[in-house]
């Protein structure tokens, strides 16, 4: 009967060993790095949003929309949606994510600001997990230059992915809607609020063959389409 104890203990103690190794964050199994940022806010059309950017480049994109406002022009959805998408982005891109991230240490730090009575710009979370370590940071607001850096750039990127997602509303239903979402568009890349245009290339693709597309709208997209092959930013 003790030999019987003995075994049950050990599966016992093999469990709970097992349960708390998965929970420790200082642990990690990702055979490719990948950095994460998400951001929740409520009130905004997309009020909380994921992006995942592994270190080969590759990626995904989650989003949960909300159903559109009944006023003001803005593009309509008939009902909220949840969006789930592959992404792409390039080398130079990805090697300046990573290489901020392990400059910050992973993000196992301490990233808010201290300061009072900042505007709530929505709560942000950066996270790193690779073979070298794991670590994740909250945040509404940091001074640290670096994180802002990154949180800028990643809310660039989802500017480019949403506005694809209007594009191609737009292009469906009101192409004549079309000509000033696209200058909208190409003011935020010029200005550096969206970024990675390439994510969003089928859609500017289509637009820019279909002659039934306003001939302006069409350069515009086309060009856009030129810039991102050059994008190294």
């Amino acid at each position: 009967m003790k030999w019987a104890a003995r075994i049950v203990l050990t599966a016992v103690l093999a469990g709970c060993s097992g349960m708390v190794s998965a929970a420790q964050p200082e642990v990690s199994t990702a055979k490719v790095a990948e950095v994460t940022f998400q951001l929740e806010r409520p009130g905004l059309p997309v009020p909380r949003f994921t992006l995942r950017i592994r270190e080969d480049g590759t990626g995904s994109y989650h989003a949960e929309e909300v159903q559109g406002p009944a006023d003001g022009g803005a593009v309509h959805y008939a009902t909220g949606k949840a969006i789930d998408r592959p992404i792409e982005l390039n080398p130079v891109a990805v090697a300046r994510i990573f290489k901020a991230a392990r400059e910050l240490g992973r993000f196992d730090m301490t990233c808010a600001s201290k300061a009072k009575n900042i505007a709530d710009t929505g709560k942000k979370t950066l996270s790193y997990a690779g073979p070298d370590g794991v670590g994740s940071c909250s945040y509404n607001y940091s001074e640290n230059k670096t994180v802002e850096m990154l949180t800028d750039r990643f809310l660039a990127i989802a500017c480019t992915l949403d506005e694809g997602r209007r594009l191609e509303y737009l292009h469906r239903y009101d192409r004549l809607g079309l000509d000033a979402e696209m200058n909208s568009f190409k003011e935020a890349v010029t200005a550096g609020r969206a970024r990675e245009v390439s994510t969003i290339a089928p859609v500017l693709t289509s637009i820019a063959a279909d002659a039934a597309v306003m001939q302006r709208v069409r350069l515009t997209a086309a060009k856009l389409l030129e810039q991102a092959k050059d994008d190294k930013m």
